[in-house]
């Protein structure tokens, strides 16, 4: 009997040293962890976002963060005096790197639709979930989404010669609970890639990349130069074509 009441005395201790245990493993409370390590940045990309009353786009510095313990990317940017926070998973990640070698593949045969709308090009290459944190001002309220992203492409302006891959993150209610009973929403953004900038925000996205830069982490990254963008027709090409159509 005094044998079986110590052992019945040792699981309490037991089972407090498990849980103690669970407390200190950072892996238990980050299941997609790849590495103990504090967010650090990757370096900045330039991607283009629209201009109201403008045709033109806005060149827009992005600076893409990898987060090692929950294996997230974002990438931050703003877009009319708000900063957003884009959280793309390893899933999206690699939904994004197929969705622009699709796109540049198109590019290159020429399969790239000028006269098509964007409603019909927008989610060509795909629709991914992500998280989404945005906010007006840098010490305001953090507001938090879970929007759609649409992996796509748009001729800009409309019907012209310079084709961009794009990602359109659509509007997608409050999730923060700051606010009960909140209609806030997140805006819908368009971001637009040349296939040059595709390519660099592919290579921050690898995996395998990514796992070096935890390796290799506090080396630096240059600042990026503003690509030059990508002429799929001639303008005299598009003008004999709008002449021969019926539309």
């Amino acid at each position: 009997m005094l044998k079986f009441g110590m052992k019945n005395s040792i699981l309490p201790v037991l089972a407090l040293i498990a849980c103690i245990s669970c407390a200190t493993d950072p892996s238990s409370r980050y299941p997609n962890m790849v590495a103990d390590m504090d967010p650090f940045s990757l370096g900045t990309v330039i991607v283009f976002t629209d201009q109201l009353f403008s045709s033109k786009l806005k060149p827009q510095i992005a600076e893409v963060v990898f987060i090692p313990r929950e294996n997230l990317v974002s990438l931050e940017y703003r877009h009319e005096l708000v900063t957003y926070r884009q959280f793309w998973n390893y899933l999206g990640r690699q939904n994004f790197i197929s969705g622009i070698n699709q796109y540049k593949d198109d590019f290159s045969a020429r399969k790239l639709d000028v006269k098509a709308r964007y409603t019909r090009t927008r989610s060509i290459y795909g629709k991914i979930k992500s998280k989404l944190e945005w906010e007006t001002f840098k010490f305001t309220t953090t507001y938090k989404s879970s929007p759609t992203m649409e992996l796509g492409y748009r001729f800009r302006p409309s019907k012209g010669t310079t084709p961009y891959f794009t990602v359109l993150q659509r509007s997608a209610k409050d999730e923060s609970g700051v606010m009960e009973d909140s209609k806030i929403e997140s805006m819908q953004v368009s971001l637009y890639f040349t296939r040059a900038q595709g390519d660099i925000l592919s290579g921050l996205f690898n995996q395998d990349n990514l796992l070096k830069a935890v390796a290799t982490y506090g080396r630096g990254t240059a600042e990026p130069n503003a690509p030059a963008a990508d002429v799929y027709t001639k303008e005299s090409e598009l003008e004999a074509e709008e002449e021969e159509s019926t539309y």
